[in-house]
């Protein structure tokens, strides 16, 4: 009897999950909560274990988006059923040599041929594995091939890496799901829908009989091809005939195609050819008699030939392509505007470098300015609540609580990843934070759960050289909080000019909720925080 594993309900809200990695394979043998393979929705990843002993048969390939209640696999209690599945072919092989001792009788040639077919149809049939492109998060709908580990005719081992896919979430291995010969359907840089054919292992008597068999027409097939060019040589055709991009180099020489000799296919004048060719200096020299003007421009464009003008065409990952549709989606949806200020960082520097080393001997990580931003912020959206708020349908939503983002740089992009409660966190603790996700941002372990539900986000162009900006909304959030470099400039301070290291600062916000008021006094109120430190002491 089979017992049919369906996907449990694994949250509200949730509709379909992910089928991850599976840690048995088909016909294995299972126990009863045996961990079967790994479940990912968009707020965890669970195991999912069997719930009987048996025989494992696998409805579902790793990426597959399977929705709540469907059919994941199959325990089947009766083993046995696939041992009596070997010996079958056995019987009807036996037969087999009984038939060259009747072989005079005239009912022997009957069964033989029968026999045949019977025993190749059951070998074929399970000789050929399909690879198709597994589901591989929620609301993704294709996939492109990356890389192929693999060539084409390469024999693989079960589960050994075949190709590299990306998606707009992230970049997975395909592993083979059995050993053979691999056969490639999909090159290199296409883009596949969900459960497309990708590629085809042949597998078994299959896998031995389809190379044997395809190197045969290949030499036949070349045989023809040289006589043909053989012939096409003895006609005149090739032989000093230029490709069209041979043709417009010597064009523009001034050689003429057969003064060339030919390495291609049976004589054929090649781009090569025509780059090497030398005769174009000889004809300076034989114009110069009627007039000495006209060979000059004739052999000009020559030395303008020597370097070749590269263009590349690279196709957007699926990352890139989400990114640009929602970034083009926020500065429609939404009505943003940018307000400016400059901050004087000279309070903060001197603070940082009179405490950096004893905060990083008692806490174990460095001072940085992300902390000091991240509590003036939250400061700040204390005394100006629609700054920290989001519009849903027609309601505002506020929030008492401070879910700072903080923009990552990635290999991959740029992630935001959340620092939850900030408003209670201290300066350690925040820098701790910020370097942990840091780092699951840099190795691609940021889970979406870690990713959404941030208030308000603060981005740090200056890293990179930035002197100023005008950041984009991450929403549904309705303000971001732009850095950027520290530049020492003149400032005039009580009536002097000093030298200051100025930081310029950006306030990108959504004016449906947050009025010019509020905007321009939420950034006044960070200014005036980060410039007296003291200020985040007594909550002033």
């Amino acid at each position: 009897m089979a017992v049919d594993m369906k996907i449990p309900a694994v949250g509200e809200s949730i509709t379909e999950v992910t089928v991850g990695t599976w840690y048995k394979k088909e016909g294995d043998q299972v126990k009863m909560d045996d961990v079967l393979c790994g479940l990912d929705s968009d707020k965890a990843t669970f195991e999912l274990t069997a719930e009987a002993n048996g025989t494992l048969h696998i409805l579902a390939q790793e990426g597959d988006v399977l929705p709540i209640g469907a059919s994941i696999c199959t325990i089947d209690d009766a083993g046995g059923n696939a041992a009596p599945a070997a010996p079958a072919p056995a019987k009807a092989e036996t037969p087999a040599p009984a038939q060259p001792a009747a072989a005079k009788s005239e009912p022997a040639p009957a069964v033989q041929p029968v026999a045949e077919p019977a025993a190749a149809a059951p070998s074929a049939a399970p000789s050929v594995v399909e690879m198709k492109v597994p589901a591989v998060g929620e609301s993704v709908t294709e996939v492109t091939i990356a890389s192929w580990s693999k060539k084409d005719g390469d024999q693989v081992a079960l589960d050994e890496v075949l190709c590299e896919l990306e998606s707009d979430k992230a970049t997975f291995e395909l592993p083979a799901e059995a050993a053979g010969t691999l056969r490639i359907v999909a090159q290199a840089g296409e883009t596949l829908a969900i459960g497309a054919l990708i590629a085809k292992i042949e597998v078994g008597a299959g896998a031995a009989a389809a190379p044997a068999s395809q190197p045969a027409p290949a030499p036949a097939a070349q045989q023809p091809t040289a006589a043909d060019t053989a012939s096409n040589g003895q006609n005149g055709y090739a032989v000093n005939h230029p490709s069209p991009a041979a043709a417009k180099i010597l064009d523009e020489k001034g050689v003429a195609a057969q003064q060339v000799q030919g390495t291609g296919v049976g004589g054929r004048v090649t781009k090569e050819d025509a780059m090497k060719a030398s005769p174009a200096p000889a004809q300076p020299a034989a114009t110069p008699a009627p007039a000495p003007a006209k060979p000059a421009p004739a052999s000009a464009p020559a030395p303008v030939m020597t370097g070749e003008r590269v263009q590349r065409r690279e196709k957007m990952t699926s990352l890139r392509r989400t990114i640009a549709r929602r970034l083009v989606a926020v500065k429609n949806e939404t009505a943003m505007l940018t307000t400016f200020n400059e901050v004087d960082m000279k309070p903060i520097m001197d603070l940082r470098n009179k405490y950096k080393d004893k905060f990083k001997e008692k806490n174990g990580v460095g001072l940085g300015f992300m902390s000091f931003f991240t509590k003036a912020v939250c400061t700040a959206l204390k005394d100006f609540p629609a700054v920290n708020a989001q519009i849903d349908g027609d309601q505002m939503v506020f929030n008492d609580f401070c879910d700072i983002s903080i923009a990552v740089s990635s290999d991959r992009g740029l992630v935001v990843p959340v620092i939850r409660n900030a408003e209670q966190m201290s300066f350690a603790q925040i820098e701790k934070e910020i370097v942990r996700l840091a780092g699951l941002a840099r190795e691609n372990k940021l889970t979406i759960e870690q990713m959404t539900g941030g208030t308000f986000t603060i981005t740090n162009g200056g890293t990179f050289g930035s002197m100023l900006s005008t950041p984009i909304i991450n929403a549904p959030q309705s303000a971001i909080l732009g850095m950027h470099n520290i530049v020492e400039r003149a400032v005039v301070v009580n009536g002097e000019i000093v030298i200051r290291p100025i930081m310029y600062v950006a306030l990108s916000y959504d004016h449906r909720i947050i009025d010019g008021k509020e905007s321009v006094s939420f950034l006044v109120r960070v200014k005036q925080i980060l410039e007296d430190p003291a200020r985040m002491l007594f909550d002033m």
